[in-house]
């Protein structure tokens, strides 16, 4: 089944939507962005959908605060144990 479309790699999408590589990986994850499995794995996708998704108005910009909105926050660990912390004591 060629369609004649370039199939490009997540470095590839995260440098035209200036992201990180993970970015694209996650919208892959969660049905945002369509992409295909090589057979080792690895995701590609269609340059005409990401295309497509770029000429979007204002597509990426509520990927990217869905994104952001969803990523954690590391707060320190809720219960540190007596390890945690200055050395020899000191507090």
């Amino acid at each position: 089944m060629d369609t004649g479309d370039r199939l490009l790699t997540p470095g590839e999408v995260a440098a035209l939507f200036r992201v990180d590589p993970k970015t694209v990986t996650r919208w892959a994850a969660a049905g945002r962005i369509g992409s295909i499995r090589t057979p080792g794995g690895h995701r590609r996708f269609r340059e005409s959908e990401v295309r497509a998704l770029l000429e979007g108005d204002g597509v990426i910009e509520e990927m990217r605060e869905d994104d952001a909105a969803n990523k954690p926050r590391n707060n320190g660990p809720s219960h540190p144990g007596p390890g945690y912390g200055p050395p020899n004591g000191l507090r």
